[in-house]
């Protein structure tokens, strides 16, 4: 009988650029007067805005099983237990037979590094504010409302992990399976969003500057460079429509 174990982990770093303003929802317990209606997400002790790797895990969750043809209709909302998802991103917290074998932990801004202009210029502290006004079709009346959006050109330092569980005798096999749904999740990000308002442009985001580190807890060897060929597409993001 064989016997399913912790095999290996397969830590990927790198930097998330966002391209455009990203707003990721935070509280508005200390939102001043005249202030922003929506305020980001923070860190409570430095200030500084986060990307939650709840939010970046559950938008490659999602994304996929959209790609998979795995979201039903009619439980929009609902966490689903498909075998093909839940073998990277685990059960329900109904069914917690499968756990997650992907940690992806929080993003944290990397302040020294932007890739335009200055953090001196912002409105707010490591943020811009937006202004948008929605107007009602019938009465034409104005309803102006403002977000906290961390700029474009701001860079986060992020870290994912994925563990390889399996029989002794799978380990290739479902290591490669895993990091083939997790390299097209982070593709389908890419040409999607992360945070609010993506439909009017916010949270467009690319991945940069990606290392990989494999550790072994059984005394084997692991090629880096196979683990490296599932991300190449985020490594050169190329279009395929490209020459």
């Amino acid at each position: 009988m064989s016997t399913v174990k912790l095999q290996q982990k397969i830590i990927i770093r790198g930097d998330i650029v966002l391209k455009t303003g990203t707003h990721i929802g935070g509280t508005n317990t200390q939102m001043g007067i005249g202030g922003p209606d929506n305020l980001v997400i923070r860190n409570p002790l430095n200030r500084m805005p986060i990307i939650p790797g709840s939010s970046l895990k559950g938008k490659m969750r999602g994304l996929l099983e959209l790609l998979l043809g795995k979201y039903d209709k009619d439980k929009l909302g609902e966490v689903g237990n498909d075998p093909e998802i839940t073998k990277l991103f685990g059960s329900s917290a109904k069914d917690n037979s499968n756990p997650s074998r992907l940690i992806v932990r929080d993003a944290v801004l990397k302040p020294e590094k932007i890739k335009e202009g200055d953090w001196d210029n912002t409105d707010m502290y490591y943020a811009e504010a937006k202004t948008e006004v929605s107007i009602n079709r019938l009465t034409s009346r104005a309803n102006p409302r403002t977000f906290e959006r961390v700029p474009a050109g701001a860079v986060f330092e992020f870290e994912m992990v994925v563990n390889v569980v399996s029989a002794d005798d799978q380990v290739d096999k479902v290591r490669n399976e895993l990091l083939d749904l997790l390299a097209r999740g982070m593709e389908l990000v890419q040409d999607d969003y992360i945070g609010g308002q993506g439909s009017r442009g916010y949270g467009q985001i690319e991945f940069e500057n990606l290392t990989f580190e494999a550790k072994d807890f059984h005394e084997r060897e692991v090629d880096i460079d196979e683990v490296k060929k599932h991300f190449e597409n985020l490594i050169k993001p190329k279009s395929k429509n490209e020459v």
